[in-house]
């Protein structure tokens, strides 16, 4: 009969010590990678489009990009309000001869576009100039769409400048040319928040311009050229 000795007791512990340790060193050093990528996308993505943020317009453009952003009761929230002020704004100024409203029109109850077109029928702008995109879901989605639908070439993006950085850069993956016009006028709950996200959302659209899925819907040109009201979903 063969008798084995039983293990060290102390010797099993620090093994197992040793083994806790070693594990807790890699889940480390990959929270450090994985850190370091988010960040590096980040930094990419903002550092290259931040010269595309413009304050004065030395061309003409195809239209200007309005990217959605909420509505309450039948009115912009106050981030749409103001892109939608500022768009309405450049328009007047003769930036582009018509407004692109790009949202989220994808359930009956919940309709982004129709009320950003009215809110800038209301400012003084014609109807046969408001485009609307129904299927802008995603700020990826609404600049695909800027091009392939709507057959835009040259485009000026109004958002709020933490969300500039990231349309930019899809619009120039895309081969858009593209500036941006920061809408902030003022300072906006939640903001914080929003930046976080932000990081994330960069580099998911990096991402997504590596590869260049199509949007959920595409459909027949409506080209930004024409009268607007080919888009429009609602009788008077």
């Amino acid at each position: 009969m063969i008798f084995r000795k039983n293990k060290n007791p102390e010797s099993s512990q620090k093994s197992g010590k040793t083994y806790i340790k070693k594990t807790i060193i890699i889940l480390l050093i990959l929270c450090i990678l994985a850190a370091l990528a988010v960040f590096s996308l980040d930094l990419i993505v903002t550092r290259s489009t931040k010269d595309q943020i413009v304050t004065e317009f030395h061309d003409t453009y195809d239209c200007i990009l309005v990217l959605g952003a909420g509505v309450r009761n039948g009115s912009p929230r106050p981030m749409l309000k103001d892109r939608l002020d500022y768009a309405i704004k450049l328009y007047k100024n003769g930036v582009a001869p018509k407004l692109l409203m790009s949202g989220d029109h994808g359930r009956q109850e919940y309709d982004e576009v129709n009320i950003m077109k009215e809110y800038a029928i209301n400012a003084g702008v014609p109807s046969e100039d408001i485009f609307m995109d129904h299927a802008g879901f995603s700020t990826y989605e609404s600049i695909y769409r800027a091009k392939e639908v709507f057959l835009a070439q040259k485009i000026v993006i109004v958002t709020q400048e933490y969300h500039l950085y990231r349309a930019l850069y899809i619009a120039n993956r895309l081969d858009l040319v593209a500036v941006g016009y920061a809408s902030d006028p003022r300072e906006y709950a939640g903001q914080l928040y929003r930046d976080l996200r932000e990081i994330l959302a960069r580099d998911k659209d990096f991402l997504y311009c590596l590869f260049k899925p199509s949007p959920k819907y595409l459909g027949d040109a409506i080209p930004v050229s024409g009268n607007g009201d080919i888009t429009n979903d609602k009788t008077k």
